[in-house]
């Protein structure tokens, strides 16, 4: 019985847990990730790929 409830009670726990608070860093990965990807596809040129690059490496430092 006492394997059965804890067995239910990880599952609820899986279920309903949320991911952690992400860090900067990741968030700044992300953010290039995503301006790497939207330059591989067109959508922006080259000189915006690098301003927008230079724009959220400054934030980072502040």
């Amino acid at each position: 019985m006492v394997l059965f409830l804890g067995g239910i009670g990880t599952i609820a726990y899986l279920v309903v847990r949320r991911p952690g608070p992400v860090s900067g860093r990741d968030v700044d990965r992300t953010a290039e990730r995503i301006l790497d990807e939207r330059f591989a596809r067109g959508e922006i040129d080259e000189d915006e790929l690098k301003a927008r690059r230079a724009a959220l490496r400054r934030e980072t430092t502040r």
